[in-house]
């Protein structure tokens, strides 16, 4: 998708006419990084980001101003989006954001951040049915004190855990802090199910590696520490999409990674949080590592 260099424009869209506004706005005044430029990151990564966001209910957290003010979380359809845009969903009313023409329209809007479930509906409109989760999620929280190395090192941890498990772990670096690990799943279990066994893995892992992780989610406890974060896979809560823009002070991005880039992370090796540039040639190269977690 071409962008004028103007600061507005009439474009199409997989054949959807849309009109994109303030292209010339700064989104991130650290790098000076556009609103247009993130329209074209958004056109750019769609043909692997919009798998990991099929089917799932896409809250957005937008950013009017750029992240030099706080963004706000939306989950509802705003007024004024066009019929065309499915939707699932009763209360809320979520968007399905699941080709091109809608991923530029909310990005568009300001939608740096897009955060899914670990489920998909089945269906559409107001009969659509949440089913199963097809994925498990454990989010690794540095606390005080901690970093990305420090969560290479614990990412290794979990990896080994699940694996004696059967499952398949896929690194992220979340682009803000720290990490998700996923896996995915055949969709046979509930989000309690796998809340529960996620939360007794975190607590097994936390017993055997007392100085360096922890389960519980009070905050004086995680100085020091990477905190399991086992509740993401609660059916009402959402994890930033892989791909995903961060709303931070640089153009950072939900990236899946190499287990070997992890690897050489924990012993001490560069392991950053990528920028929009990094991720669409590490694609370009190599495609998507986390492929596996979109079935199919």
């Amino acid at each position: 998708m071409a962008l004028a260099d103007g600061p507005k424009i009439v474009t199409v869209v997989e054949g959807r006419r849309l009109r994109l506004s303030s292209l010339d706005k700064v989104m991130y005044p650290v790098t000076g990084t556009t609103k247009a430029q993130v329209l074209d990151y958004y056109a750019r990564i769609a043909a692997v980001l919009l798998p990991h966001l099929s089917g799932r209910p896409v809250t957005r957290v937008r950013f009017p101003h750029g992240v030099s003010q706080a963004g706000f979380f939306e989950k509802n359809v705003p007024a004024g989006v066009p019929e065309w845009v499915r939707r699932a969903g009763r209360d809320p009313v979520f968007p399905l954001i699941d080709d091109l023409a809608s991923l530029t329209f909310f990005a568009n809007l300001n939608s740096l951040e897009l955060h899914v479930p670990q489920w998909r509906f089945d269906g559409v409109g107001r009969e659509a049915v949440p089913t199963n989760p097809d994925r498990l999620v454990i989010d690794l929280d540095p606390g005080p004190g901690m970093g990305l190395r420090e969560c290479a090192t614990v990412a290794l941890i979990v990896r080994d855990r699940l694996t004696a498990i059967g499952l398949e772990p896929i690194p992220v670096t979340s682009g803000s802090k720290g990490m998700q690990m996923y896996a995915p799943l055949p969709g046979v279990h509930t989000s309690d199910e796998i809340r529960d066994t996620v939360q007794q893995l975190a607590r097994e892992l936390t017993s055997t590696h007392p100085q360096l992780v922890v389960w519980k989610m009070a905050k004086e406890l995680r100085s020091g520490r990477i905190f399991l974060d086992w509740s993401q896979n609660v059916a009402a809560k959402t994890t930033v999409c892989p791909y995903s823009l961060r709303g931070r002070d640089e153009p950072t991005v939900a990236t899946p990674r190499e287990w070997v880039e992890v690897e050489r992370g924990a012993a001490g090796k560069p392991f950053v949080q990528l920028r929009i540039e990094d991720v669409l040639d590490r694609v370009a190269r190599d495609g998507d590592p986390a492929a596996a977690l979109v079935g199919g």
